[in-house]
């Protein structure tokens, strides 16, 4: 049987500014996960065993932090000749003053992107985003989509109320979406968009040109006025009366703010939940070439995660160390997120916070607080990449060090 011509996109763009001082210096889908694989392995590995293999990757900010990560598409198979992976940088000159240049949302980058869809017109167009943790087969969403007759179906998946006004919260009547409320302050539902959407090519192109001959005049120059997809494209799709809903199985973390990513890796400290291990269906991703972790003598190591060329002499409780983290002997990592090559001296501790690559936390010194409220973003210390926190010093519970910064 003959396969439908699928494309799928990939929106790597953001600038993650609810991430702070950790996305200084990197796009949102390069941060870590579980330490040895990064936000944009998701999308791309559920792709991948998919059996899609010709994905676009829309780069805006910090583009180059992927480049190395991607590697040409290679962890994923996408290193092909034919289709495979295709990275989207923002131009000058490209066209329109509303093609040219940065995004100012994702249907806006969409809209960006209208020539060569054009172009490339496949059967269907996937959009993702790349900010969160799942495991899902596509060419359920594509069969779906295509047997519905749907103009756009929409990937599903539930949360808590009280989170619920973080996404687009969604009306569904069976199959049909049916109503949407985008970011609501009182948000009476948690049934909210995935960030998964399959769109029939021909109709979004459409729309995008319908919603930009409504907004664009008001916009400033180089902006079309259609900022985020729930803001004015996905209500647009909805009241034509031909977008679907599909629910999304199992589990699903949205990682884009401090709270929610160490909540997130928390949940998957003890437990796989379906996403990390399966054989059948492993995330994929660039590995660095490291030797084994070593837990020395008088180490304690607690339902934590350990990555390669670690060397842990302290104690670590309910946390993640990336690639290459050093733990001395009286140093202690609790309920904390430790990017790759960080380096923790004698007493040193860090409690409920998330410390960038390439840190040094000195002897005796103190970064967090066990007192802080985990479900509150403001509260968990963030230290950027390559700080430096002297012997004896204080970072209390909430505090943002900048990359760099010497405490």
């Amino acid at each position: 049987m003959q396969q439908p011509d699928v494309l799928a996109i990939v929106q790597a763009g953001g600038a993650g500014n609810r991430m702070d001082v950790l996305t200084r210096e990197r796009t949102k889908p390069a941060l870590p996960v579980a330490g040895v694989y990064q936000l944009v392995d998701f999308p791309l590995s559920n792709l991948s065993h998919s059996g899609i293999t010709d994905v676009w990757l829309s780069v805006q900010y910090q583009g180059a932090s992927l480049e190395e990560q991607v590697a040409n598409g290679r962890p994923w198979d996408l290193d092909r000749n034919r289709g495979g992976l295709r990275l989207l940088m923002p131009q000058q000159g490209a066209g329109s003053p509303d093609e040219d240049g940065f995004a100012t949302g994702n249907a806006d980058g969409l809209l960006k992107l209208r020539r060569e869809l054009h172009q490339r017109d496949p059967e269907v167009l996937l959009l993702l985003s790349s900010d969160h943790v799942y495991r899902f087969d596509f060419r359920d969403l594509v069969a779906e989509h295509l047997e519905r007759g749907n103009e756009c179906t929409v990937v599903t998946t539930e949360v808590d109320v009280s989170e619920a006004g973080d996404f687009a919260v969604l009306d569904v009547d069976g199959d049909r979406v049916v109503g949407v409320d985008y970011k609501p302050e009182s948000p009476t539902s948690g049934t909210v968009a995935a960030e998964l959407f399959a769109y029939r090519p021909d109709t979004l192109l459409e729309v995008l040109e319908e919603l930009h001959g409504e907004l664009g005049a008001d916009a400033d120059r180089g902006d079309s006025g259609l900022g985020d997809y729930g803001e004015h494209l996905l209500p647009r799709m909805v009241s034509r009366g031909r977008t679907g809903a599909l629910p999304l199985p199992g589990y699903w973390r949205d990682l884009g703010q401090p709270h929610l990513y160490l909540r997130a890796h928390r949940e998957l400290l003890t437990d796989d939940l379906g996403v990390l291990n399966d054989p059948v269906w492993p995330i994929l991703t660039q590995h660095p070439q490291r030797s084994a972790a070593r837990l020395l003598d008088g180490s304690q190591v607690v339902d934590s995660l350990v990555s390669s060329g670690c060397r842990v002499a302290g104690t670590v409780v309910r946390s993640v160390l990336g690639p290459g983290v050093v733990v001395e002997p009286g140093a202690c990592v609790t309920d904390s997120v430790v990017f790759a090559d960080v380096r923790l001296d004698r007493g040193a501790q860090v409690t409920e916070s998330i410390v960038d690559t390439g840190c040094r936390i000195g002897d005796g010194a103190t970064v967090g607080s066990e007192a802080a409220d985990l479900a509150d973003s403001d509260q968990v210390t963030l230290v950027g990449r390559d700080s430096e926190v002297t012997p004896g010093a204080d970072v209390g519970a909430g505090a943002r060090l900048e990359p760099g910064t010497r405490a």
